[in-house]
């Protein structure tokens, strides 16, 4: 078991002041893989207090000094990037062969878009006789999600530290290990004390009070929207800023006599990738009713053939889900789907066959799905599809934008037809014919999904304060 009782707190590992020990549990085995400290108020309290000291100086930094720095944990993360995946891939399940490129990849290219984005950056900007500066924020608290760990730490710790912040990061708890390697490595980079502290816990504990702490200025959260409207709530005592990067319930239109052989694969592996969960699969297939059947042939043969297995052997196979909760919540879901009346064409409830342990779910296809089923307005979070059926273009940009959420949507078929659409599908990004987030592109949602955006310049931007400078002093 691997062993990180440890906070790390103004450059040193320090004993927490009345954590809590927590273990971990491998998805796969259903063994204890892992153990920490869920850290407590006084563990806050003395991070917040560090980071507030290292604000001073550290906010005074030239862009160079930073930049330099930057580049200096990129290449002390390069080098821990077998680590950070195998504990990826055995905390929360994800395939190695996954692990060791998208999960670490993914942090590689936020740093390198953060120094691209740092080294470009107007700090200031002249408007008449008037001058606009751009400043950091101050301590900020930032708060991650297990499925993409790397991803969504470094999304947030770069252009934090690029614009001059000070920061206290809590991970989630389901996957602390790479986070707590994460800290290693900025150590190892000479990153100065106290500008980046670790603080293990949970969210009603150390999430909710670094939400409210008075010296925290602002707060940096990607989870689901419940929790996210918790933050909201705990930090409007403050009023410190709130950036939000919430749930989805991504469409994938999928444009009439557009080739399917082609399109429906490809939408499915977009939703099968870290089985089921990431924010922005496009798990509702959006399908012409003249193509409905057709569609659903392909993909049941496509999900039937998608198997899962052992996360820590190489392969193109799905791992487990994260837990025990999250796989019955999947499993309390596909079962509403059948009552609701959808068709289940592959998979179903239950553990895949031969599987006796793990948090394993059946890759699931549901067809003839209506848009006000539970499945189709409800984050599923796992490798569950639904594909459903739509008139016409209207129809189809009706149902795309018929939920509470709007992170993300996939458009394939013809190029012309779909930059057409694009503007009016509300969402924060609009995939043309496949497609991945790009680190110097903005991420993020509307409506439920979100405020905010992450990654390169209008990742910075957002751990920027904004101040005019007018008369003389300009």
């Amino acid at each position: 078991m691997q062993s990180y009782l440890k906070q790390y707190i103004n450059g040193e590992w320090v004993e927490s002041e009345g954590g809590t020990r927590h273990e971990v549990i491998n998805p796969a085995t259903e063994e204890a893989c892992t153990e920490i400290t869920l850290g407590s108020k006084r563990d806050v309290n003395k991070a917040v207090r560090a980071a507030r000291r290292a604000f001073g100086k550290f906010s005074r930094t030239n862009v160079k000094k930073r930049a330099a720095l930057l580049e200096a944990i990129v290449e002390e993360y390069k080098k821990r990037a077998p680590d950070i995946a195998k504990a990826i891939s055995t905390e929360m399940g994800c395939p190695i062969s996954v692990a060791q490129t998208a999960q670490v990849g993914s942090g590689i290219g936020h740093f390198m878009a953060a120094i691209d984005a740092l080294k470009s950056f107007r700090f200031k900007e002249r408007i008449g006789d008037n001058l606009v500066v751009h400043e950091p924020i101050g301590v900020v608290a930032l708060i991650t999600p297990w499925n993409w760990p790397m991803n969504q730490i470094v999304a947030k710790v770069a252009p934090a530290l690029a614009g001059g912040n000070t920061m206290i990061l809590k991970p989630s708890e389901e996957c602390p290990g790479s986070a707590a390697i994460f800290a290693e490595v900025m150590d190892a980079a000479g990153v100065p004390k106290g500008v980046f502290n670790l603080v293990q816990g949970d969210g009603p504990g150390v999430g909710t009070w670094l939400a409210k702490h008075r010296d925290v200025d602002m707060v940096s959260f990607t989870g689901s929207t419940r929790a996210g409207i918790m933050v909201a709530k705990n930090a409007a005592d403050t009023v410190k800023r709130v950036h939000q990067e919430l749930g989805g319930k991504s469409p994938n239109i999928i444009l009439e006599g557009a080739p399917l052989e082609q399109a429906v694969p490809a939408g499915l592996g977009g939703v099968m990738l870290n089985s089921g969960q990431s924010c922005i699969a496009p798990a509702r297939m959006l399908v012409h009713k003249s193509q409905h059947d057709e569609a659903v042939r392909i993909a049941t043969d496509v999900i039937n053939n998608t198997r899962t297995g052992d996360p820590a052997e190489e392969g193109q196979h799905l791992g487990p889900v994260v837990n025990k909760a999250q796989w019955d919540k999947i499993q309390g879901l596909i079962e509403k789907g059948i009552e609701e009346g959808a068709t289940l064409a592959a998979g179903g409830p239950g553990l895949p066959e031969g599987t006796t342990k793990g948090f394993f779910v059946r890759p699931t296809l549901f067809a003839n799905v209506s848009s006000d089923m539970a499945i189709a307005q409800e984050e599923i979070f796992g490798p569950v599809v639904t594909i459903i059926p739509y008139e016409d273009d209207e129809d189809a940009i009706r149902i795309a934008n018929d939920t509470p959420y709007g992170l993300s949507s996939v458009i394939s078929g013809d190029p012309e037809k779909a930059r057409k659409m694009a503007p009016r599908i509300r969402a924060g990004q609009v995939y043309v014919n496949a497609g991945s987030p790009v680190p110097n592109m903005p991420f993020g949602g509307y409506k439920q999904s979100g405020n905010g955006r992450e990654f390169g310049k209008f990742g910075l931007a957002e751990f920027m304060e904004v101040k005019a400078l007018i008369g003389e002093v300009a």
